[in-house]
C-alpha cells in the first residue's frame, strides 16, 4: 500500500484542463438523461409493460446515468467527444423515429407540429431540471472524490493547486450552487416571524454540517488518511464551508432584497478581488509556508468562504428566476435561452478577468474562479434544461409522459390509473432516490471512499480493476440510496 505522503504528492500540484473540456463534460449528463426517457418511451411504445421490478429499474438507472459517467472520467476520458457525439446521433436518430411514428401523423408538418408544442401547456409545480441537476452533481461529486486516487482518473481533471480550472474544482462550486438553487429564499418560502430568528433557525439547521465536519476532522486524523493540506488547511474540510455559507448567506438575505442577490453576489467577490490585489492577502493565502496557529493552519478554507459566499447569493438569484410559476412551454424556452445567454455573457466576462486581472484560482476562490463556477453551472443548467424540453416534446408526440424527474405534458382530466402508474415511476427512480436523501448519499460516498482506501491499493491498481471498482462503489451507493427510497425512509432530523 502507498503511505499517505505518496498519495498526498499524487493529488497534488497539477494545473487543470481547459475551459472548453469542462464545458464538453457537461454535455455528457444531459444526453444520457435524454436517453433513458426515451427508451422508456420507445419501450412503452412496443407494448412493453411499465413499471418494471425495482431491480430493473435500478439497473437500468445505473447503466443509463451513472455508468456513463464513470466511464467518462476514467478509461473513455480521451475520446470522450467521441461518445458524446455518438450518444447524440442515437437519440437524435429515436427522436426521428417518434415523429415519424407519432400517434397523430397526419395532423399536419414539423412546423405545425413544433408550433402547437410550443404553444402548449406543462405541468410546472416543480422544476425537473433543477432537480436533476442537483443531483448529477452530487453523483459527480462522489465519483470524482474516489476516482482521483486511481491513476485511470486523470491528473487534468483533479483539483487544481493554485491556479487552473479542474473538474474537480468546479464540482466544489456546483456544489454551494445546487444548494443555492432551492434555498428557502429561492423558493419564496415564507419567513414567520422576525428575521432575526429566521437567522437564528437557519445557524441551528446547519448543525448536522458542522458535526459532519468534525466526525471527518477526527477519523482522518486518527485513521492517518492522506490530507491535501493546501485544499483547505490543516483542520478545515468542506463541510465547515457549507455551513458558514449558508449562515452569512441568509443573514445577507435578511438585510437585502431577494432581487438584489446578484448586487449583492457582484459586490462580495469585487471587493474579495480588490483585497486580494491590494494587500498581502494573496501572498499569505499562496506563499506562506508557515502553519502555526490556527489562521495560518487554515487559511485557504477560511478566506475562500468569501467567494463561496459570492456562488451562493448568485445561485439565489437563478433559483429564485427558476421558480417562478410559468405554464407555457413558449415561457420555459425563453428560460432555456436567458440561461444560456447569461452564461455565454459570464464567459466572456471570465476572459476578461483571466486577461486583466488573474486566472481561475479554486485555492482562493477568487473573482474569476466565481464567474467561472455561475457560468458553467449556467450551461450544465441549459443543456439539462434542453434535455428535459426535449424529453417533453416526446412524451407530447408520443403520448406517454410516464418519465419520472421530467416536465409532463399538461392534461385536463387525470385518471386514477395514470396518477398511480406516475406514482410508481417516481418510487423507482434512482435521480428521486438521491434526491430524497443528498446529504446523505454524499456522507455515504465519503465512507465509502475511506473504506476503499484502507482495502484497496488505489494507485498501483490496473485500469480494469480500478473502473471496476468504482463501478461497484457506485453501485453499492445507488442500492443503499434506492432501497431507502422505495421503502419511503428520509433521514432528515433537523
Amino acid at each position: 500500500m502507498a503511505s499517505a505522503e505518496v498519495k498526498v504528492a499524487f493529488v497534488s500540484n497539477h494545473n487543470g484542463t481547459s475551459l472548453t473540456e469542462v464545458s464538453l463534460g457537461s454535455l455528457l449528463a444531459p444526453l444520457c438523461f435524454l436517453s433513458r426517457g426515451l427508451f422508456l418511451i420507445v419501450f412503452h411504445l412496443g407494448k412493453g409493460v411499465l413499471p418494471f421490478s425495482w431491480g430493473t429499474h435500478l439497473l437500468l438507472d445505473f447503466t443509463a446515468l451513472i455508468m456513463p459517467l464513470v466511464l467518462s472520467c476514467t478509461a473513455l476520458s480521451d475520446i470522450l467527444h467521441f461518445v458524446i457525439m455518438g450518444i447524440a446521433v442515437v437519440d437524435y436518430f429515436v427522436l426521428y423515429l417518434l415523429y415519424k411514428n407519432r400517434k397523430h401523423s397526419n395532423q399536419g408538418s414539423l412546423y405545425s407540429t413544433v408550433d402547437r408544442f410550443v404553444h402548449s401547456r406543462v405541468e410546472s409545480n416543480l422544476v425537473p431540471f433543477v432537480t436533476v441537476f442537483r443531483v448529477l452533481v452530487n453523483v459527480k461529486t462522489a465519483i470524482s472524490i474516489l476516482a482521483v486516487d486511481f491513476s485511470v482518473f486523470p491528473r487534468r481533471y483533479a483539483k487544481t493547486e493554485t491556479y487552473g480550472t479542474g473538474v474537480m474544482d468546479f464540482g466544489v462550486g456546483a456544489n454551494v450552487m445546487a444548494n443555492a438553487l432551492v434555498c428557502p429564499e429561492a423558493r419564496g418560502k415564507d419567513i414567520r416571524g422576525s428575521k432575526l430568528s429566521h437567522v437564528f433557525k437557519q445557524l441551528i439547521s446547519v448543525w448536522p454540517l458542522v458535526l459532519l465536519g468534525f466526525v471527518r476532522l477526527a477519523s482522518v486524523k486518527t485513521s492517518g488518511y492522506h490530507e491535501h493540506v493546501t485544499e483547505y488547511g490543516v483542520h478545515w474540510n468542506f463541510f465547515f464551508t457549507l455551513a458558514i455559507v449558508r449562515v452569512v448567506a441568509s443573514a445577507l438575505l435578511a438585510l437585502f432584497p431577494l432581487d438584489a442577490s446578484w448586487l449583492l453576489a457582484l459586490l462580495l467577490g469585487g471587493s474579495y478581488q480588490v483585497v486580494l490585489e491590494t494587500t498581502g492577502l494573496k501572498s499569505f493565502l499562496i506563499y506562506n509556508n508557515e502553519r502555526t496557529g490556527f489562521l495560518q493552519a487554515n487559511r485557504e478554507g477560511i478566506f475562500s468562504v468569501v467567494g463561496y459566499i459570492v456562488i451562493y447569493m448568485a445561485g439565489v438569484q437563478v433559483g429564485s428566476y427558476l421558480m417562478k410559476s410559468r405554464n407555457l412551454v413558449r415561457d420555459w424556452i425563453r428560460v432555456i435561452r436567458n440561461l444560456l445567454l447569461t452564461s455565454f455573457g459570464l464567459f466572456f466576462a471570465l476572459y476578461v478577468c483571466q486577461r486583466c486581472i488573474e486566472p481561475v484560482s479554486r485555492r482562493m476562490a477568487n473573482l474569476p474562479f466565481c464567474i467561472w463556477t455561475v457560468a458553467q453551472a449556467l450551461f450544465f443548467l441549459s443543456c439539462l434544461s434542453f434535455a428535459d424540453l426535449l424529453l417533453l416534446f416526446s412524451k407530447a408526440i408520443s403520448n406517454f409522459s410516464f418519465v419520472s424527474s421530467s416536465w409532463c405534458p399538461y392534461q385536463n382530466k387525470k385518471t386514477v390509473a395514470d396518477e398511480k402508474i406516475r406514482k410508481n415511476m417516481d418510487a423507482l427512480c434512482l435521480v428521486q432516490s438521491v434526491n430524497r436523501n443528498q446529504l446523505l448519499y454524499f456522507l455515504l460516498a465519503n465512507i465509502l471512499t475511506g473504506l476503499t482506501n484502507v482495502l484497496v491499493d488505489t494507485l498501483n491498481s490496473s485500469d480494469v480493476l480500478a473502473v471496476s471498482v468504482l463501478l461497484l462503489y457506485m453501485f453499492i451507493n445507488s442500492l443503499v440510496i434506492f432501497l431507502m427510497h422505495i421503502n419511503e425512509i428520509t433521514i432528515k432530523f433537523w
